[in-house]
């Protein structure tokens, strides 16, 4: 599952796929028995921003009531039971990722943070002409900071094409690969799309051209499993509030080798060895990542999420999501006013569609009357959208806690919404 294969879809019965009930997970977000304009409230804005379990809910406030305190500089109790639980949760999410060690894994407030922090070491050994590939299914944090280094450095980035199907055109990425290539930063999946990258393919092909490789995983985390060490890559990045943690938290995963060679990303306390007058000298990886004060209750928060989540099965979530957006879609098929962005074959449970004759932002107010949650615009992507020829669309995003019900709610919402415009 870490190359991001497709998942086979399971059987589906009256709560969803065999093995996993939805409604029993459901029940466990507090959020989701609330209604919305006089609706039961269907949630679809997950590859947002996801919605928090009780078991997360509760690691907070027990936190925050029982043993808070700084963590590392203290001697007394709370420190100490407060830095047992933020360096139990480096564990979890090390085992979570499959990292060879818990001295891989840097916090950091989220996935925009983790990438410019990449960004900022690589950069400064970045020489006028060196080249940086990307796709163009890529999120802005996944874009904007290679810019930054063409306008400050030099670089040269270079755009990885996607096919007609939202797939990555993967003998057009290989032909990009040369002498002068620094770093691949490419998306595990696309936010927009639902497309699955075959990354470790991806890695391969990198570093045999002798580039470091940089994945986005901030909706892969999520969605397609990821492995790094059989992946491969040098980086790896995710954020919390996607996996049903708080937000403020992120991560970065390196390699022992791609940590050790950056230099610090910011100063202050914490990520110092010693400071004298003449010079100072910084500690090792992770903690020379993390100055100041750090996530302390967000990273006890994702530790917690993480072990709430690894109560299911990551194949069985993904079949779950799989055949709600297929049920949805299937539905949705009979209408010719619909176009759907992103068809790649074994794509995530992302659908992402444009309305012919209405705005998405219109789709997507009078689809909240229902008390159906979608996102519309660019969803911070905008050189997709213009390689798709959208000004903007609306998207619908699916979760383990949605069930069928949620999926027709969307598709009788939808059809309700076009039909205000016609």
């Amino acid at each position: 599952m870490a190359d991001g294969s497709p998942v086979t879809n399971a059987p589906v019965n009256k709560v969803g796929v065999t093995g996993f009930d939805p409604y029993a997970a459901r029940a466990q977000f507090p959020i989701l028995s609330r209604q919305v304009n006089g609706k039961p409230l269907v949630y679809l804005d997950s590859a947002a921003s996801a919605q928090k379990p009780r078991a997360v809910i509760d690691a907070l406030v027990a936190s925050m009531e029982g043993s808070y305190a700084n963590v590392h500089r203290g001697l007394h109790t709370l420190s100490n039971e407060a830095t047992e639980a933020y360096e139990r949760a480096r564990e979890i999410v090390a085992r979570f990722l499959n990292a060879p060690s818990a001295e891989t894994i840097v916090w950091t407030k989220g996935g925009t943070e983790a990438i410019n922090l990449v960004a900022n070491g690589v950069g400064l050994s970045i020489q006028p002409g060196d080249e940086i590939i990307v796709t163009e299914m890529e999120h802005h944090s996944n874009i904007v900071p290679w810019h930054i280094l063409r306008e400050r450095r030099g670089a040269v980035l270079k755009w990885a094409p996607i096919k007609d199907d939202g797939s990555l055109d993967m003998e057009a990425f290989a032909a990009l690969l040369g002498p002068k290539t620094k770093l691949v930063a490419v998306t595990h999946m696309s936010n927009v799309l639902g497309a699955i990258n075959p990354v470790a393919e991806i890695t391969r092909l990198a570093h045999a051209a002798g580039a470091q490789v940089l994945i986005d995983g901030c909706q892969g985390a999520v969605h397609a499993a990821p492995d790094v060490q059989a992946i491969g890559c040098d980086y790896y990045v995710l954020t919390g509030h996607k996996l049903f943690a708080p937000t403020g938290i992120g991560v970065l995963y390196g390699t022992a080798e791609a940590l050790e060679a950056l230099p610090p990303y910011q100063g202050g306390g914490e990520m110092i060895e010693t400071v004298e007058k003449e010079r100072v000298t910084y500690a090792r990886p992770p903690h020379r990542f993390e100055a100041g004060t750090p996530p302390i209750l967000e990273a006890i928060g994702l530790g917690a999420a993480i072990e709430w989540l690894a109560q299911y099965e990551p194949a069985t979530i993904q079949a779950h999501e799989k055949a709600l957006y297929h049920h949805a879609v299937e539905r949705l098929r009979e209408y010719d006013w619909l176009r759907i962005l992103g068809e790649a074959e074994g794509k995530g449970a992302i659908l992402t569609f444009s309305v012919e004759g209405a705005h998405a932002h219109d789709v997507a107010q009078i689809m909240d009357r229902y008390g159906v949650a979608v996102r519309a615009g660019l969803h911070c992507a905008e050189p997709l959208a213009k390689r798709l020829g959208v000004p903007s669309s609306t998207r619908a995003s699916f979760a383990l806690y949605n069930t069928m019900e949620d999926a027709d709610a969307f598709v009788d919402a939808l059809i309700k919404a076009r039909n205000f415009f016609v």
